[in-house]
């Protein structure tokens, strides 16, 4: 089983010719991740993450619904 954790884009960056790589903030925890499965993405989106790879762009409300459990899980 994978995990896949939402972060929210801050800044994008140009790593090389067709390289982008990103500052996703996931709650307070701030991490570069590779934009290269999601070449749509912008700064403002969520988008899951999984071992250091963008894999998809999801909406805020479904973020706010993962990090919700993130939360549940925490509190046990």
């Amino acid at each position: 089983m994978c995990l896949a954790v939402p972060g929210r884009i801050e800044t994008i960056a140009e790593a090389g010719p067709l390289m982008r790589v990103a500052r996703v903030d996931f709650g307070g925890v701030a991490r570069e991740v590779n934009l290269a499965c999601v070449p749509e993405a912008a700064i403002g989106d969520y988008v899951l993450v999984h071992v250091g790879f963008a894999l998809s762009v999801i909406d805020p409300a479904e973020a706010e619904r993962i990090f919700g459990y993130l939360r549940e899980i925490e509190a046990l």
